[in-house]
């Protein structure tokens, strides 16, 4: 039997209370838990060093959804939920049959009894009805992502030197990080003018000087564009604008969604709904349409006076891609650090020396002075 298959598929177990049991993936060999190996090839057993394959090919198409049938699927789902609590689910534990508590938008975790991972059966559906469709493996392990963060810390110029010297106390966690992505096909149709600058004088005599003008001519046009997997973070707990920095993403290596991509690492299901995310990067696709019309209008001065899009080929995924994160205290405040766990890219909050930002400003306020 392969237990592996067992796991993934069978259906709902029990621990010797008659509790239902998590998913866990056990090595057919030993017995002890396996986790997929960095690079999503295969599941490794950390105690005898076994291989098991996945179910799942690397380079495995992953489907794209109809965006606005699943939006309409959204609404129908929440008028269903109206009024109803947040869902709380209890397993028991493979290995020792203690109850592991799921809550909120976690999917996947560990025994706090005896450290084996546990996962909800239902982890691919489990984020308000949009189901998981790809999972991106870690790159890097732990100890690379220590040394990463390690690498950070004495790059920080400007902090104060004991958070330096001493580093960051505190291990880094690899968790599952739920996003989705947009595709969207757009025609774009847009009326406007286009400023050309030219000087001429004016006055006589001694008040005689220049002024610039502008000769405005229309402009309008049309133009298409394609917008590839705009990705959006689908969670609350870390800002946006540190995500943005870990990008990009190889999301070309993401496998479709199989549980054993999850084996024995911490994942959260989304908690920020679909719609939301996609109002957020329609606002980002339009900004850059704006943009791209100022540039086609030309000319030294634009004026937009209507823009026009049209929408189609809207499709999403959700993904769950992976990073370390660690979160330590300095100075009675906490800060956050978060490693990308396919390129290694480091980025976090940090502290300030006001010294050596004093000191700074005043050595380039000389600098500059000196080199006039």
């Amino acid at each position: 039997m392969n237990p592996i298959a067992t796991a993934s598929t069978g259906g709902a177990a029990s621990t010797s209370n008659g509790a239902e049991r998590g998913r866990s993936f056990p090595c057919d060999r030993c017995g002890a838990e396996l986790e997929l190996r960095a690079g999503g090839a295969a599941l490794q057993c950390g105690h005898c060093g076994a291989e098991h394959p996945l179910t799942v090919a690397a380079g495995a198409p992953v489907q794209e959804n109809d965006l606005r049938a699943a939006l309409a699927r959204q609404v129908e789902l929440r008028r269903a939920r109206a009024g109803t609590a947040a869902a709380r689910v209890e397993l028991g534990c493979r290995a020792c049959g203690a109850a592991v508590t799921f809550e909120g938008t976690l999917t996947s975790t560990f025994c706090s009894f005896c450290g084996v991972p546990v996962q909800r059966a239902d982890a691919r559906e489990a984020g308000g009805g949009v189901p998981v469709d790809a999972v991106l493996p870690f790159g890097i392990e732990g100890p690379a992502a220590r040394a990463a963060v390690a690498a950070w810390v004495r790059g920080r110029w400007c902090a104060p030197g004991d958070f330096r010297r001493r580093a960051i106390a505190g291990d880094v966690q690899g968790v599952y990080l739920p996003f989705f992505t947009f595709d969207a096909m757009t025609a774009t149709e847009y009326v406007g003018e286009r400023g050309e600058h030219y000087t001429v004088k004016v006055g006589t005599g001694e008040e005689e000087r220049e002024e610039q003008r502008t000769r405005w001519s229309p402009a309008s046009g049309s133009f298409h564009r394609f917008f590839d997997d705009r990705l959006l973070p689908a969670f609350r707990s870390l800002p946006p604008k540190l995500l943005r920095e870990l990008e990009p993403w190889p999301l070309e290596r993401c496998l479709p969604f199989t549980p054993e991509a999850l084996a024995g690492r911490l994942a959260h299901s989304h908690d920020l709904p679909l719609d939301e995310c996609f109002a957020a990067a329609r606002k980002e696709m339009e900004e850059e349409l704006a943009d791209e019309v100022e540039e086609r209008i030309g000319g030294d001065d634009q004026r937009v006076h209507s823009i026009r899009t049209g929408w189609a080929g809207l499709t999403y995924r959700q993904l769950l891609l992976p990073a370390w994160l660690l979160a330590y205290r300095y100075n009675g405040r906490t800060y956050r650090v978060t490693v990308n766990a396919c390129t290694g890219e480091v980025v976090g909050e940090r502290p300030w020396s006001a010294g050596k930002v004093v000191l700074a400003v005043l050595t380039l306020g000389l600098s500059l002075f000196f080199w006039r």
